[in-house]
């Protein structure tokens, strides 16, 4: 493991006076998976404590962080009954004592285990990011709101979406407010322009994504870099990436994990396949002058866009020239 620092943060181009806040310095950790669990938390920890050390207020952690991928293969029989209870589960713990002994928040994600009276014939779970406290104390909780169903990632038959109630909260932590979605929802250009319009300044997308089993040769992650630091363009928002890497059977995950700014800055960028901590400062006042200059929020026509919230139509996955 070995702590990858962003050079000085880069200025604002249409900065007209000088700031009122300080950058907040914020880490992430790019783990492999193994299969002892001594192994995989002493891993986690170190890139925490790289972080920690190096000034980082909050440190990310990638998603599923304590459990092998499931979704490489189609779930059977209640995989809920695997899940983890949120509070009384192994993910809250190490991220609650590793917040405590390096005096930081401390991001990471979990397979949630649902109440037993909620929706209880519903075999799955929830994939959940939650939120710690330098007391280790819980800050927040999201859950994953869009779940893939392709092949290799059979999330589908693990995870139930979340509510669609109080879907996209966002936390105000460490003099900046924060929102945080999950992986899949990192695709989707909603849920950024959702956060922004709630007044989110950062979002974290604890991350799976590898190869494609039915496509081996076509590598995904350009392209998935592009579409999470383009949505942080529209919606003026830091974006804080933290990606798993390594073999683990059916998939390998690109690692590749980064941090961008508004202006589509990639600040600081894991390779693909190694362990690493990466620290960046947010200028975090960056985002009001970006959307100063390109105000997309005030632009928008909402009475046009009827269509965005019209059910999802399976007769037509490809869209549809009646909506």
């Amino acid at each position: 493991m070995r702590l990858i620092e962003a050079p000085i943060s880069p200025a604002s181009p249409t900065r007209v006076r000088a700031p009122d806040r300080t950058p907040l310095r914020v880490g992430l950790v790019q783990h492999r998976w193994h299969a002892d669990d001594a192994a995989l938390e002493a891993e986690l920890a170190e890139g925490i404590r790289l972080a920690a050390e190096s000034g980082a207020r909050i440190v990310f952690l990638p998603e599923l962080t304590l459990s092998k991928y499931p979704g490489n293969v189609r779930a059977t029989g209640i995989p809920k009954a695997d899940a983890e209870q949120l509070l009384g589960g192994p993910t809250f713990a190490f991220a609650a004592e590793q917040a405590r002994l390096h005096s930081v928040i401390v991001h990471a994600s979990l397979f949630e285990q649902p109440a037993e009276a909620d929706e209880p014939n519903d075999p799955r779970g929830y994939n959940t990011a939650i939120l710690v406290s330098p007391a280790g104390e819980l800050l927040g909780r999201t859950r994953k709101m869009h779940i893939p169903v392709t092949a290799g990632y059979y999330e589908d038959t693990y995870f139930r979406p979340g509510p669609a109630e109080d879907a996209y909260p966002v936390y105000d932590v460490a003099g900046a407010r924060l929102g945080l979605p999950t992986c899949w929802d990192e695709w989707f250009p909603e849920v950024s322009r959702l956060y922004g319009l709630g007044g989110a300044e950062i979002l974290a997308y604890p991350t799976a994504i590898g190869s494609e089993p039915l496509f081996p040769n076509f590598d995904t992650q350009p392209i998935w870099q592009q579409v999470i630091v383009a949505n942080g363009i529209t919606s003026g928002l830091f974006v804080v990436v933290p990606n798993r890497h390594g073999d683990e059977g059916d998939l390998t995950f690109y690692g590749s994990s980064f941090i961008s700014d508004p202006f589509g800055r990639v600040l600081v960028q894991a390779p693909r396949g190694e362990s690493v901590a990466l620290v960046a400062d947010l200028d975090l006042t960056q985002r009001e002058e970006w959307l100063a200059l390109f105000p997309f929020l005030m632009t928008r026509r909402p009475d046009s866009y009827a269509g965005l919230v019209a059910p999802v139509d399976p007769a037509h996955p490809f869209g549809s020239a009646t909506v």
